[in-house]
């Protein structure tokens, strides 16, 4: 099996991984605990082994096509943020809940994104170079997001913890740094980058690990939400349907040509699930729904790339039928 299809394979990967989790989780209900505490460091070298497929170091490269930064800023920090504000409003109101969505779609993906790019005929090239914008940008601006669309009563009792705070910096910064060394040093000696091709096998079963986890330690409240994830999943799926179609009125807009206007729609439908994971397993007592919001919507998600990487280059991005990849070819 090759790193592709293995990552093809990923939707089954993890659901096998969330059903052995809740057998488990129901067998044995005092492995809940041990889950919880295996979940943590196992988090965290997902988190490297992903960081260290990202060009940290190189994020000048994203600016090598100014009109596709500009539509992907545009995309992902000021279109999708009011969509999602407004996503809201069909949602029950339940803080926790709010609160999943808000952390799982706010912040666009850096990993799969490139897979599935490059699976649906995007361009795999600026799709690498832009990921250490993106994610840099998220970043910084996930807690202004929050601040100004979550209620301020909820937002205050969520951040009320150094010590969720100090966690939450610690589960993203220190593998993030952990990356930055790695890349500099791989980039050092080129016949080093194969030990960046091996770490790149490891984020698909890590995933599953954390999943697996997650079900096992919060196997009753798995059970209890599925009313309420029923009344989630048509904003996850609407949610992925608008985003193509915002991906394609900017592509139409700015004059991309179909492959980057493809790209630019797998950058606005994919999300940072497991980026965001930290700070959701870090919150206080209470709001644990927040987690299993996000490990959904990562399936849902899932699933939607299956049904964009048919319906993208083949019908809503089709080279044929677009103009402007004309004049964009000729020029």
């Amino acid at each position: 099996m090759d790193r592709l299809t293995l990552e093809r394979c990923q939707v089954w990967i993890y659901l096998a991984a969330i059903a052995g989790g809740l057998m488990l989780g129901s067998l044995q209900p005092s492995l809940g605990p041990r889950f919880d505490a295996l979940l943590w460091p196992v988090l965290m070298v997902l988190l490297y082994t992903t960081f260290v497929q990202v060009p940290l170091l190189h994020m000048r490269d994203a600016f090598r096509d100014r009109r596709f930064v500009l539509a992907i800023l545009a995309g992902n920090f000021v279109l999708i943020p009011l969509v999602v504000w407004l996503a809201l409003k069909w949602l029950p109101d339940d803080p926790a809940l709010h609160l999943g969505v808000l952390l799982v779609l706010l912040v666009p993906c850096t990993d799969w994104f490139i897979t599935f790019t490059q699976l649906g005929r995007g361009n795999t090239l600026l799709a690498t170079a832009v990921t250490p914008l993106n994610l840099v940008v998220q970043l910084l601006l996930l807690p202004i997001y929050l601040w100004l669309i979550f209620p301020a009563a909820d937002f205050g009792a969520v951040l009320r913890t150094e010590e969720m705070l100090s966690t939450t910096f610690a589960l993203i910064g220190i593998p993030l740094v952990a990356a930055a060394l790695t890349e500099r040093w791989v980039d050092a000696r080129p016949r080093r980058v194969v030990w960046r091709e091996r770490l790149g096998w490891w984020p698909v079963p890590l995933l599953a690990v954390v999943v697996l986890l997650v079900a096992g330690a919060q196997v009753g409240l798995v059970r209890d939400a599925g009313p309420i994830l029923l009344k989630v999943l048509p904003v996850f799926v609407g949610y992925l349907l608008v985003a193509a179609l915002l991906a394609r009125l900017l592509t139409r807009a700015l004059r991309l040509p179909m492959d980057i206007g493809r790209t630019l729609a797998f950058s606005l439908g994919t999300r940072n699930s497991f980026v965001v994971l930290p700070f959701a397993l870090a919150l206080p007592a209470g709001w644990e729904f927040t987690v299993i919001v996000i490990v959904f919507q990562s399936l849902v998600e899932l699933f939607g790339m299956v049904f964009y990487l048919w319906w993208l280059p083949c019908r809503l991005f089709n080279e044929t039928s677009d103009d402007a990849t004309v004049e964009r070819n000729s020029s």
